[in-house]
């Protein structure tokens, strides 16, 4: 007589009715030392543990060195901005007045990339040589920020007595 209801595999799990689900010894089964931790443990730079799992999470920049992290030194964070970009999106970043666009980008370097077909009046924190050349061609200019050098008066260090 053949069986009506299969046995469920939960059953055989059992561990050879020591009570372990099949992970060994009982010691084995007691919180994370044995597997070595839970959640993101073992993700070290040279364990190669759980890398793909922490790629996929964070990105491809989880692992390395990212840049110089030394005090007092401070990282380039100016917005870089193409002649083109500027170019095919006029009316995202300027006005028109006139015949010329007026354009304001207080936190931009203009940099010298693209074809300028339009006048151009820009505004900016910084400006290459080539954008500045194309521009003033097309009839149009950029006017850049001026940053104040603050002048530090030289100091004599009085002589030291010799004895």
């Amino acid at each position: 007589m053949a069986k009506l209801v299969k046995r469920k595999k939960s059953t055989r799990m059992h561990g050879r009715g020591m009570g372990t689900h099949g992970s060994g010894a009982r010691k084995n089964k007691r919180k994370s030392g044995h597997k070595g931790g839970t959640g993101l443990s073992g993700t070290g730079k040279r364990a190669d543990h759980k890398k793909s799992l922490v790629q996929k999470i964070f990105g491809h920049k989880y692992f390395g060195k990212q840049g110089i992290t030394s005090t007092g030194t401070k990282r380039d964070n100016r917005d870089r901005i193409n002649l083109s970009d500027i170019e095919l999106n006029l009316e995202k970043y300027g006005k028109k007045s006139g015949d010329a666009y007026e354009i304001v980008l207080p936190k931009h370097k203009i940099l010298g990339t693209g074809i300028v077909a339009n006048k151009l009046n820009i505004t900016c924190f910084q400006a290459s040589a080539s954008a500045i050349e194309k521009v003033e061609a097309a009839g149009g200019s950029i006017t850049v920020k001026v940053i104040k050098e603050i002048e530090t008066p030289f100091v004599q260090k009085p002589e030291k007595k010799k004895k």
